[in-house]
């Protein structure tokens, strides 16, 4: 060699090969499927807050009871059409300065198999008085 530099050096591959193309596109297609499973959950789960936020709107500083509540939530649960949890799950705990109304539920959400998303839920709201 003549000490020049080399006119034209080797050409480097880029890009991806057809494997990391298919394990990228798998990838991609599980985390989509896990959140098409988990969408109906997590829209459930607003439902169950509409409802346990509007009994708070509905009785917040007014003379209620725990039976006017429990009311309120069945007739909520039964018009929003949530199934997920019943009524009689919501707890209505008689707190000092009102009614603690909680919603605490877990929801399992099959995935792949015998794998399964498992969503821990807990809301709660003060009626006061």
């Amino acid at each position: 060699m003549n000490g020049k530099a080399n006119r034209f050096p080797k050409s480097r591959q880029a890009g991806m090969t057809t494997l990391g193309l298919i394990i990228l596109a798998v990838f991609i297609g599980l985390f989509a499927f896990a959140a098409l499973r988990l969408t109906p959950v997590y829209l459930n789960y607003m439902k169950i807050v509409g409802v346990i936020d509007g009994v708070r709107d509905e009785f917040d500083g007014q003379a209620t009871s725990r039976a006017a509540i429990r009311s309120s939530i069945s007739r909520r649960f039964d018009v929003d059409s949530v199934g997920v949890i019943d009524a009689k799950n919501v707890s209505v705990t008689k707190v000092d300065g009102g009614f603690e109304v909680r919603a605490d539920y877990e929801h399992t959400a099959p995935f792949i198999a015998n794998v399964s998303f498992m969503v821990h839920f807990d809301k709660k709201v003060l009626v006061r008085r």
